[in-house]
């Protein structure tokens, strides 16, 4: 019997991680050109990361897609987390079908659509298009995301440890909020860094609700990238690949420490 994956598979994965990442690859080794031209290597060089922080407008529209994306995660975990445990937890009440409807139809909504209405929601409400409005739009957004995360992980979740907690005293708050919440800390920072990603890679609701002073990077690249590719977008792209590749290897690291962790407690 044949042990492991057939050479029909591996061709198949590598042809198809080589079409993922190579462009990657390639994205990241050409930052480091010291030619301004990215289809002529000029040398090996780092001056495009000095020139990319010097870029004021590249820099402002980081620094707005850094501050909607972590405002909008917060807002949605809570939302979601919310959302996730009053249908876990309440059953059927009246209503639950529409509001499981309206909290995971971003899910399937296509964002053009979205992006669309809440510009027309805006409008309607006379709110001028700007942070708010964007950071509304993202956390609209991301909470059907942080929900269906949260929730997967309350209907795995033992509630007999509630219900020991609250024979010993503690009130249903309480037992939520010292033994549920810590069960469920785990699912619930993974929806956050789920939201933020999501929000940090947005551009088609972007460009909908954002205004004057709150363009995010994404439109930024895009609105550069359609004169051509500058040798600082790459260096903006790579710093964005380590700063989430530095996040998924701290998490994995502290996903093996629990799980280390667990069997002696």
């Amino acid at each position: 019997m044949r042990r492991g994956p057939s050479p029909f598979n591996l061709v198949s994965l590598t042809v198809g991680f080589a079409f993922l990442y190579l462009p990657i690859l390639l994205l990241v080794v050409w930052s480091f050109n010291a030619s301004k031209l990215v289809t002529v290597w000029g040398g090996f060089s780092t001056k495009w990361y000095g020139a990319l922080f010097q870029n004021e407008q590249l820099m402002a529209a980081a620094w707005v897609t850094l501050r909607v994306g972590l405002i909008s995660a917060t807002l949605a975990t809570i939302l979601g987390t919310l959302a996730a445990v009053a249908l876990t937890r309440h059953g059927r009440f009246r209503g639950r079908t529409l509001f499981s409807g309206m909290s995971y139809a971003p899910l399937v909504m296509p964002e053009v659509i979205m992006g669309l209405s809440l510009l027309l929601l805006f409008v309607a409400l006379k709110i001028d298009r700007g942070f708010l409005t964007v950071t509304l739009a993202h956390t609209t957004l991301t909470m059907a995301y942080v929900a269906v995360v949260v929730q997967s992980r309350l209907a795995t979740f033992d509630t007999a440890l509630e219900e020991a907690a609250q024979d010993l005293g503690c009130t249903p708050t309480r037992a939520f909020w010292q033994v549920t919440l810590p069960n469920i800390f785990p699912a619930i920072l993974a929806g956050w860094m789920l939201a933020f990603t999501l929000s940090l890679d947005d551009l088609v609701i972007a460009s909908f609700t954002s205004g004057p002073g709150a363009t995010t990077l994404p439109m930024r690249i895009y609105s550069q990238v359609r004169l051509g590719v500058s040798p600082e977008i790459n260096a903006v792209c790579t710093l964005l690949i380590g700063i989430v590749a530095v996040g998924v290897i701290c998490w994995s690291i502290g996903s093996k420490w629990r799980a280390r962790a667990l069997p002696a407690t």
